[in-house]
């Protein structure tokens, strides 16, 4: 089930402040994607990047005058919002907000943006000072009541010289919006609680026990899940992701840690995804000082972790339980194994062994098993492609209970 038509248009308008270099990269993450891409610039933007880098990324002329005898042969700007199925601002800057929200439209942009019947995105950047301004704030509640989408923006050093909130948010995550916004909900009205990433168990103050997992595939779980309407809860190992757009994560080390944060939220979720590589054992004692280097071995004492999957599983009440499988051997008899001793509905089992399938790659190939007895074979694909796959044969699953 296609969850989103690739070939989606999206208009996006460049206006004039120095985040216009993300723009670039803007771009470049949605053709990745799939999607075609329109460029409006205002002219400031066109003091900072110019139109040609936008065309030869987008492969499409880029916008930007409004009596433009040839854009305006066939009234261009009243194509352009038509032809939009999202349109995006990014950068956007105090004057094209003020534009928007007070109803001028004295450029190609703005006229173009009062035209279109599409969703409207907009992801400021600005100067701290301009963005707490009252009369900005005030258009961006404007914008909110009338149903335009706001991204707020990053905090953090600006170009200005200032730190605070007011930087554009990152390509990646502007994307990740665009993505949120074209999904269908069909997982609408669900609380999801998804696991990603390793554990670690300390052995001293300096080294620890853990494993190869990045959380790439529990993060992509996360992502897809939002993206398609649910609540999502993130309980994250240590990793080096940034969170997704709209998740709420809860960071922890341990397999305790873990094992505590997931039964809290536990009760209020309908659809667990346990995609962590959760720790198996941890040392018996931490040392409280670090170990020094001697002559001979030392032996390690391990004591078994919480079986978090297994207890869920004698408590599911009418929840939906799907589990992970990292196999080496056996992949899906261990799978069916691990089905049924945990008590899950679905396990998505993986054999890091094989090219393309093993830890911290953006890459998998994976089995799906499902307690009736079905199954599904996935090829080599992206992390974020497998999520959603994976939910499909949720949503097909659950159609069938």
């Amino acid at each position: 089930m296609a969850q989103i038509d690739q070939a989606k248009t999206i208009v996006l308008g460049v206006t004039g402040g120095i985040a216009c270099f993300k723009a670039v990269e803007l771009v470049r993450l949605l053709i990745k994607a799939g999607h075609r891409v329109q460029v409006i610039m205002t002219r400031g933007a066109m003091e900072f990047v110019t139109p040609l880098t936008f065309q030869t990324l987008s492969g499409n002329p880029v916008a930007s005058e409004t009596f433009n005898l040839t854009q305006e042969s066939e009234i261009g700007h009243i194509n352009l919002a038509d032809s939009a199925d999202l349109f995006v601002i990014a950068p956007a800057t105090a004057n094209i907000i003020g534009k928007i929200a007070n109803g001028i439209a004295d450029d190609l942009l703005a006229t173009v943006i009062m035209a279109t019947q599409a969703p409207v995105l907009i992801a400021p950047a600005m100067n701290i000072h301009m963005f707490e301004n009252p009369i900005l704030q005030e258009n961006l509640r404007k914008l909110r009541r009338v149903g335009y989408h706001i991204l707020e923006p990053a905090t953090g050093f600006l170009a200005c010289g200032y730190e605070g909130k007011g930087r554009l948010a990152d390509p990646e995550t502007i994307a990740d919006e665009i993505e949120r916004l074209l999904t269908i909900k069909d997982l609408s009205g669900e609380r999801f609680l998804v696991t990603a990433g390793p554990n670690r168990e300390p052995l001293d103050p300096v080294r620890y026990l853990s494993n190869r997992s990045s959380g790439k595939m529990g993060y992509a779980l996360a992502r897809a899940a939002a993206r398609r309407g649910a609540e999502v809860v993130l309980v994250s190992g240590p990793t080096a992701l940034e969170c997704p757009s709209g998740v709420r994560r809860i960071p922890v080390e341990t397999a305790a840690e873990m094992h505590d944060a997931v039964i809290k939220e536990f009760a209020t979720a309908s659809v667990v995804v346990m995609a962590a590589a959760v720790a198996d054992y941890r040392p018996v004692a931490a040392a409280d000082q670090k170990i020094k280097r001697g002559k001979g071995p030392i032996e390690l004492r391990l004591e078994p972790n919480p079986d978090i999957i297994k207890e869920l599983g004698q408590h599911k009440d009418g929840k939906m339980l799907i589990g992970f499988a990292a196999e080496t051997e056996d992949l899906t008899a261990n799978a069916a194994k691990k089905l049924r001793e945990k008590n899950l509905d679905m396990i998505v089992a993986n054999n890091i062994a094989e090219a393309g399938s093993g830890f911290d790659g953006d890459t998998n190939i994976a089995t799906i098993l499902d307690r009736t007895g079905a199954s599904q074979e996935l090829p080599l694909m992206r992390k974020d492609e497998l999520a959603d796959r994976i939910y499909d044969y949720y949503i097909a699953l659950k159609s069938r209970r």
